[in-house]
């Protein structure tokens, strides 16, 4: 087998291959990866939205059959942009919940096949277009998480990316990649509503991301979810009364 789906509601892609190494990643339903290498029970996997490497522990993931995932590349994809969406796994009659930022393949009666079983969802799939703002609200409050990317738990680059991922455009998996992608903007006056801001460290390096708002607003990820104002030295927290990040550039990609 060369290829797996996640059919859980997540799975942790780690650093290393170890229960105890860090979280860099997480992978949603209908995730579909490739395996590189395997490690006693730990599978280092490429995650084909975004081409990023990690462990996952082998229980985890469902394999694909060779005929299944062509299947599955040919198939659209339904996004997930209810906080929780119920799927069923009627070979054995178990739910699933896939969570927000999720994507769904669907065939005809709504339905896909992985690892043998078939799996359905109850839903029209003609998706109504929502502004990328509006996307990124329903996080508010989410809990900060290195390495997650749902509204249970998301990292700075993980908001930005499944917010965009919902939108409709494909973004690289952490800041300073992202930080590659886009059309420089010169200027924070020139800024509009749905662009990126990032941010570095003493040393110069790309840490942190957040997206623009009206008004001299920032949505970003830390502690929780949460708008801050933006100006041309950063992000300033008005509760701390001090300036947070540190301004290195803005790109625009939609």
């Amino acid at each position: 087998m060369k290829y797996g789906i996640c059919t859980l509601s997540v799975i942790p892609v780690r650093k290393d291959a170890s229960d105890k190494s860090e979280m860099t990643t997480q992978l949603l339903f209908g995730d579909i990866v490739e395996f590189l290498d395997k490690s006693n029970q730990w599978l280092l996997i490429k995650i084909q939205y975004d081409s990023y490497e990690g462990w996952i522990d082998c229980k985890q993931i469902t394999e694909l059959s060779d005929a299944e995932y062509q299947k599955l590349t040919e198939t659209s994809l339904f996004k997930v942009n209810d906080l929780t969406f119920p799927v069923i796994n009627k070979t054995d009659n178990i739910k699933v919940t896939a969570l927000m930022g999720s994507v769904i393949p669907y065939q005809k009666n709504n339905s896909f096949k992985a690892g043998g079983k078939t799996y359905t969802f109850n839903t029209k799939v003609a998706e109504k277009k929502q502004s990328l703002i509006s996307i990124a609200l329903k996080y508010i409050n989410s809990p900060y998480l290195w390495g997650g990317k749902t509204p249970f738990g998301v990292d700075c680059s993980g908001l930005t990316q499944i917010v965009y991922k919902l939108y409709g455009i494909k973004l690289n998996r952490d800041a300073f990649q992202q930080a590659e992608q886009g059309e420089i903007i010169d200027f924070i006056s020139e800024a509009k509503p749905g662009d990126l801001a990032f941010f570095n460290n003493n040393k110069g390096q790309i840490i942190h991301t957040g997206i623009i708002l009206e008004n001299n607003k920032i949505i970003h990820a830390s502690g929780n979810v949460h708008i801050d104002t933006i100006d041309h030295e950063g992000i300033y927290n008005e509760k701390e009364k001090r300036y947070t990040h540190k301004l290195r550039l803005i790109k625009r990609l939609i």
